[in-house]
């Protein structure tokens, strides 16, 4: 059965517990109500202070969960609309060039996020540099997961290094 993920809350259940009761539709969080609950295919355990951050089908940010303040010190009212590319300053590292920052427009290494959109497929245990305005400079290792529904988007997770 597959598992399902809070980004607010970190909350793990299983699909039958989705749509317990008289309703088919399934709900949001259990634990705390949010709307946006992540099926992850298989069960996936979050670090403790990974960030979670979702987006639309554009890749702009809908709403910053847990440890998302924690990474990047920015408030959700900061964040909210923007892509999400550009408010973390996120540079993805080519593992296969000696861990360089890879010019993703110019030499055609593939954007982790670009993929999930695109394809729908996962994207896991992919190194970026963020870089979040006003911040220092950190290490992370990010995690992609699509939204399985009509409106596309995505859950990044950012687990720092």
């Amino acid at each position: 059965m597959p598992f399902f993920i809070c980004p607010n809350c970190g909350n793990r259940e299983l699909s039958s517990e989705r749509t317990a009761g008289l309703s088919a539709r399934p709900k949001g969080c259990s634990k705390c109500g949010f709307g946006f609950i992540f099926e992850l295919l298989d069960d996936y355990y979050p670090a403790p202070e990974a960030a979670f951050f979702v987006c639309d089908q554009e890749g702009r940010v809908l709403d910053v969960g847990k440890g998302g303040f924690e990474l990047t010190g920015l408030k959700d009212e900061q964040v909210i609309g923007r892509p999400v590319r550009e408010v973390l300053g996120l540079q993805w590292v080519d593992e296969g060039d000696g861990g360089e920052t890879a010019d993703i427009d110019g030499d055609g290494t593939t954007d982790p996020i670009e993929t999930t959109l695109e394809w729908g497929v996962r994207s896991l245990g992919k190194r970026v540099h963020v870089n979040a305005e006003g911040d220092l400079p950190a290490n992370a290792v990010a995690d992609v997961f699509p939204a399985y529904d009509d409106d596309g988007g995505l859950l990044l997770v950012l687990t720092p290094k």
